[in-house]
């Protein structure tokens, strides 16, 4: 039988049934598989969670991704406007976005055995503004009782720290009437006579409270003496800073702040984490063109960013970088 076979496949002019189709399948999937390989790949897509287009955050994360965009040719990076931090880990945890901003005090104090959002780097501190009319009755956090006073966008850090420091000044309840206004809607309010203060958490200057300061006269109230109670009550990433007078041009004060994170979906991949870190920390000078807070970073306090844990490409980048 196999004799017969194959003397069958040697006499000229015959073929064994379905050659002719066999081969012009695989003809057709060599094909294919040529077109496949040469065809363009779909870029990553990079969702910046920032917050409002007059604060630190949006201006930070617009140069960030024009940044990304120009140096990974395969990713395609966008801002996302939100309410800011409470939000933008909301988005990132529900796959809404990839990266984003956050207060360090909207964070849980414990992090969970697979957290589903990890850092990049700590970015710069927020210094929380309590923002009055120049010649009005508010010079301590007590005036606020029964005074109209923004606390934030409802989803922002702002509202989160500015709510426990009204706690802890014995002012929580209806002794103030609170308001959940963004940064430019607490503006306009307040310039209106709508509400009597609001509260913003941003790096300095925030460019609404700058113009606002250029506008009319305006009042920024010490806070000085609350970073230990909210300390005590709530961990320890309160600290204080220094609000000069050439920020804003009104009289120096002293606040709470509070340290910001850029942070990143758990699975994004390591290498595109790292690339992002690398030019997160390479393209500073550029970064602080966009607003100052920018070039306040450093590799060496970039890593501290507890209870998160840095994502493992951030991690990789740190280690080669020996900050």
């Amino acid at each position: 039988m196999h004799r017969v076979s194959r003397i069958l496949s040697s006499r000229p002019g015959r073929r064994r049934p379905g050659t002719a189709a066999l081969l012009a399948v695989l003809l057709t999937a060599t094909l294919n598989t040529a077109g496949c390989r040469d065809a363009p790949t779909e870029p990553t897509a990079i969702r910046i969670a920032t917050g409002s287009p007059t604060a630190v955050y949006y201006a930070f994360g617009q140069s960030l991704a024009a940044i990304l965009n120009r140096e990974l040719p395969d990713v395609r990076a966008s801002v996302v406007l939100t309410a800011a931090s409470a939000e933008n880990v909301r988005l990132i945890e529900s796959g809404g976005a990839e990266l984003g901003f956050t207060q360090a005090d909207v964070l849980p104090t414990t992090t969970a055995e697979n957290p589903s959002v990890e850092a990049i780097a700590r970015v710069y501190d927020d210094q929380l503004h309590l923002v009055t009319t120049g010649g009005g009755p508010i010079r301590t956090i007590a005036d606020l009782r029964g005074r109209r006073v923004s606390v934030g966008a409802s989803g922002s850090g702002t509202e989160v720290t500015a709510n426990r420091l009204l706690e802890v000044a014995n002012l929580g309840g209806d002794r103030v009437q609170r308001l959940r206004l963004g940064l430019d809607a607490s503006v306009s309010a307040l310039r209106s006579g709508g509400i009597d203060a609001f509260f913003f958490s941003g790096g300095l200057p925030v460019r609404g409270i700058t113009e606002l300061a250029w506008r009319s006269a305006t009042r920024i109230v010490d806070l000085s003496e609350w970073t230990e109670p909210l300390r005590a009550r709530y961990g320890q990433v309160y600290v204080s800073r220094d609000i000069p007078h050439s920020v804003y041009g009104v009289d120096a004060v002293t606040t709470v702040a509070d340290p910001n994170y850029l942070v990143v979906r758990a699975d994004l991949p390591e290498q595109l984490v790292r690339d992002v870190t690398r030019l997160l920390m390479e393209r500073r000078a550029e970064l602080a063109l966009a607003h100052p807070a920018a070039g306040r970073m450093s590799p060496r306090s970039a890593i501290v960013t507890a209870p998160l844990p840095l994502h493992p490409g951030a991690a990789a980048w740190y280690r080669a970088a020996k900050p």
